[in-house]
């Protein structure tokens, strides 16, 4: 039998600063987990929560429990505090400052600059930089979405389908999140690139 936490009411529900904490919440688990290049199959495995209950978490459709929240976020290794201090979802700031931007190292140690998470229209914008030889992923990951890689510096290998794909400087690629993909900095330089993740329903 299982013993994994029964979700409180969606936030169809509630309303109010309740429901933004709640979507903020969310956001911020799936902002972690894709940081640390984690499918919600990953996630779920290291949490014993089934991969639809972390769905509807991220998305703000279900309250998790102070329970859920301590398993959650000791397998993105962080504090359980940064998934609700500062969660404040303000759509209608028009300027998102420098100092404003959270700073996530990856399992691979790529730096990602979140610049703006953008839950209402399902967009993510970051600054990734990428040390010498390192990557987003050993293996190639596939999670929901569409996403767009633009080269600032250096030269960039993303692998998609088993294809690989030389960026330099100015070079875009796009494609859907769904296929098998992995990015990796081979040479001896830095790497900078802009990335947008766009979520699909």
């Amino acid at each position: 039998m299982s013993s994994e936490p029964v979700p409180k009411p969606t936030t169809d529900d509630v309303h109010g600063p309740v429901a933004d904490t709640i979507a903020a919440i969310g956001v911020r688990i799936r902002e972690v987990r894709l940081a640390r290049d984690l499918t919600l199959q990953a996630l779920a495995d290291a949490t014993g929560l089934s991969p639809s209950m972390l769905s509807l978490v991220e998305r703000g459709r279900a309250s998790p429990s102070i329970g859920s929240l301590i398993v959650i976020a000791n397998a993105l290794k962080i504090p359980m505090s940064e998934l609700i201090v500062d969660q404040v979802v303000d759509e209608e700031k028009l300027v998102t400052r420098a100092s404003d931007r959270r700073v996530i190292e990856t399992a691979g140690h790529v730096i990602r600059r979140l610049i703006k998470e953008d839950r209402a229209r399902g967009i993510s914008i970051a600054l990734n930089e990428y040390a010498p030889h390192t990557g987003a992923a050993e293996n190639p990951i596939t999670h929901d979405g569409f996403e767009y890689g633009f080269v600032l510096e250096g030269k960039l290998t993303v692998e998609v389908d088993g294809v690989l794909h030389v960026m330099d400087v100015g070079d875009l690629i796009s494609y859907s999140s769904r296929r098998p993909h992995r990015i990796w900095n081979h040479g001896d330089g830095h790497v900078r690139t802009l990335w947008i993740n766009v979520e699909q329903a």
